[in-house]
């Protein structure tokens, strides 16, 4: 050992005297405290990633969405939660007013989720009875398209042995065709209205279940911008009004798992 070596491993005069054990441990605790913030910061950096993409995936992609009422039994059920398809007709950009390019048109009998014009604050799930152009009429429960009536296996009713008439329906004089007769306009009732037609970049929506269902008989048309998308299937669904205690996990309709909507 030379002289230059003795003298580096002096420790200098009132400087600490650590041995190579003291500084493994220091050198494994500095490395442990790294690791740590690696991993929150690693961890952070996920959770940002996975936000962003589900916004994303939310925005212009899918939507999950829940039937809260009986408007479309026995199609869809009250519990059932839907996955929507919502570039099927050109999802909206958020915080604009520009929607991306659309894959289909709705068509008559397409189920579409939408925001209605009295409450653009809620979604409605409907089915389209009328495309922009077509003359709608209803006679006695019987949809009438083009003066020709409509088989619609899908349609149900429940209380036939009424019809009223409610205020609501008043909106319907104003799209009367020419023909119209003025009794057909001054009482369109649930089961009983029209003929009328369908606007430009407008739809005309109906529940499945017409005898419990607010739709556009009571409130008018549903403009195409308003469309968000089209339902694609059942993902899951429970039975709401069972007495069992938590009725989401203990009452589930397995069999309508992965049903398709249409």
């Amino acid at each position: 050992m030379t002289d230059r070596a003795r003298v580096d491993s002096i420790p200098a005069p009132g400087a600490p005297d650590y041995s190579p054990e003291r500084r493994q441990v220091a050198l494994r605790r500095v490395n442990r405290r790294g690791f740590r913030w690696r991993l929150l910061r690693d961890w952070a950096q996920s959770f940002v990633i996975a936000v962003a993409l589900f916004a994303v995936l939310h925005a212009f992609f899918v939507e999950g969405v829940r039937i809260p009422s009986g408007s479309m039994e026995r199609t869809l059920l009250i519990g059932d939660f839907l996955l929507v398809n919502k570039l099927a007709y050109g999802a909206e950009v958020p915080f604009t007013n520009h929607r991306l390019p659309a894959l289909e048109h709705p068509q008559r009998g397409d189920i579409i989720v939408f925001r209605p014009p009295k409450d653009p604050s809620t979604l409605y799930i409907k089915r389209i009875a009328g495309v922009p152009g077509d003359t709608l009429a209803m006679r006695d429960g019987v949809l009438l398209i083009d003066g020709r009536a409509q088989a619609e296996p899908y349609a149900t009713h429940s209380d036939t042995s009424a019809d009223p008439a409610p205020e609501e329906f008043r909106w319907q004089r104003g799209y009367l065709v020419p023909q119209g007769s003025v009794e057909d306009g001054d009482h369109p009732s649930r089961n009983n209205w029209g003929p009328l037609v369908v606007p430009e970049q407008s739809y005309f929506v109906l529940g499945d279940n017409r005898d419990n269902s607010l739709d556009s008989r009571y409130w008018g048309f549903v403009p195409a911008r308003s469309i968000e998308g089209r339902p694609i299937f059942v993902y899951y669904s429970y039975e709401p009004d069972t007495t069992g205690r938590f009725p989401l996990l203990t009452h589930v309709r397995w069999h309508r798992i992965g049903e398709r909507v249409e």
